[in-house]
């Protein structure tokens, strides 16, 4: 099977590897959708960081939702059985985000897009360790080379869209749908091989017992959800949290995972030279020491410079973790590999990215001089009410409910002589957005965006001690694999 066309029992090696490879394109032009547009979701339905969060974390744990229910069964449900739902939620997902009306609607669609991703990679990483059995981290870093390769080309389109003049966040969902389409046509109608646990004739019970039961396996899973929350963590928030410190934070992110791409294709020579716990040791250091210098900001030269840092630290994190699993606890098969994204996912998307969100909300409160605040919301008080007042229809109505946002923090103001952490964040945002032509609106602008640019760079900061946990536990597995003579993959026979 490691064959480019493929004639081993109708299986096409080759076609089955680019059709993976395009699916995993659909899921990361949808990370990339959901973090180009966070920051017009956050302005035009009036939401805080922590409900954009967990928009962003549905996006993520959805993920793990259909990882969860679906991995475990992919030896006899079949993987193009889960390929075919997972483009059934790619299409259904994207019409809900773009006909979305509200919080509700957003968090449904992305998280049935967030459980398609989930279904290719249940799918797609099983796919490639059969197709591949005596290269799988290689192939693993090869297949995985265009998660950030689609943010990159996602982000890209989305930039673009702006540049046109495309306003519209809904345009840029859309963009899922083209790679959603032709993963389709490659893959729907293909014949599939059977995973490498059905071909070696390892029972379910063994690979439950070796997913459940063996201590490296769930040391492994723990150090999964570090890896995951350092690598995915600060890239679902980098677009928002730069565009509001006046960068282009989709470019930023669209360099972070070009980097990514570049190294994960000269995967082999790395592999090879550094095994896979050294390669994991070195991505420990490099991402905690990146991330811990992109959270102090500063100007765009020492941004990119940052950025170069923690991109080249994480980019090998999550193949290099799934190859590892498969090669070293070959027994737990797709469920190994299933569960290994499944706590990735969720740990991320239930805890780091909402809680993230809550970090920058609480620091940006910080960050902003009440008096300012109070006087800025009394002079958009006034403007709101008089202009609301000539102004009929819609326009009018998004007037009147800025207003009352504003009346309400400022009412609480002068009761209580405090300003509400994140009720005041979204009475700014309302009066940004009100449409209203008050000086009041570019103050407000000017005080908001320094305050959430900083409040999601001490966020990242919080993540960094994730990778002081992850130095102590590769180093001690590169150090035992010295001792040991070296790194072997096991071979199910």
């Amino acid at each position: 099977m490691n064959g480019g066309s493929g004639g081993n029992g109708g299986v096409h090696a080759g076609r089955l590897f680019l059709g993976s490879c395009v699916a995993l394109i659909a899921t990361s032009v949808a990370f990339a959708t959901v973090g180009a547009i966070m920051f017009d979701l956050k302005g035009e339905f009036v939401l805080n960081n922590a409900q954009v969060g967990w928009i962003g974390g549905a996006a993520i744990w959805g993920f793990a939702v259909s990882q969860v229910f679906f991995a475990p069964f992919c030896d006899t449900l079949g993987m193009r059985f889960l390929v075919r739902m997972a483009f059934v939620g790619h299409l259904a997902g994207a019409l809900v985000l773009i006909l979305a009306n509200g919080f509700w609607t957003l968090f449904a669609g992305a998280l049935i897009i967030a459980m398609a991703n989930g279904l290719v990679e249940a799918a797609c990483n099983p796919l490639v360790a059969a197709l591949y059995p005596d290269n799988k981290t290689v192939k693993l870093n090869q297949f995985h080379v265009w998660f950030p390769g689609g943010i990159v080309l996602g982000g890209l389109a989305a930039w673009g869209l702006d540049a046109a003049g495309v306003a519209s966040w809904q345009v840029k969902v859309a963009l899922i749908l083209i790679p959603t389409a032709a993963y389709g046509l490659l893959l729907l109608r293909q014949r599939f091989p059977v995973t490498e646990g059905v071909r070696s004739g390892v029972s379910v019970g063994e690979m439950f017992s070796a997913t459940l039961m063996t201590p490296l396996m769930l040391l492994m899973l723990l150090c999964m959800a570090m890896t995951a929350s350092l690598e995915l963590g600060p890239n679902r928030w980098v677009p928002a949290v730069l565009e509001a410190g006046g960068m282009r934070g989709i470019l930023v992110l669209v360099y972070i995972n070009g980097i990514m791409a570049l190294l994960r294709l000269c995967a082999g020579p790395v592999v090879h030279r550094l095994s896979p716990t050294g390669i994991l040791l070195a991505s420990a250091v490099l991402s905690g020491a990146g991330l811990l210098w992109l959270s102090y900001g500063g100007s765009a030269s020492t941004v990119i410079a940052a950025a170069t840092v923690f991109a080249v630290g994480v980019c090998y994190f999550w193949p290099t973790m799934l190859g590892f699993v498969s090669e070293r606890i070959p027994k737990s098969g797709a469920l190994g590999l299933g569960l290994m994204g499944t706590v990735g996912m969720a740990v991320v998307g239930l805890v780091t990215s909402p809680l993230m969100g809550e970090i920058a909300d609480r620091a940006a409160h910080d960050m902003l001089d009440e008096d300012q605040v109070a006087v800025v919301l009394a002079e958009a008080a006034g403007a709101l009410e008089s202009q609301s007042l000539r102004t009929p229809g819609s326009e009018g109505n998004d007037l009147r409910a800025a207003l009352e946002r504003v009346r309400g923090v400022f009412e609480g103001y002068e009761a209580d002589g405090a300003l509400p952490p994140v009720e005041t964040a979204n009475a700014l945002r309302s009066v940004i957005e009100s449409g209203s032509t008050s000086p009041a609106v570019e103050e407000a602008r000017g005080l908001l965006g320094p305050a959430e640019n900083y409040g999601g760079l001490i966020s990242f900061r919080y993540v960094v001690p994730l990778s002081g946990f992850l130095i102590v536990v590769f180093g001690l597995l590169y150090i035992r694999q010295r001792r040991e003579g070296g790194y072997r993959a096991e071979r199910l026979s």
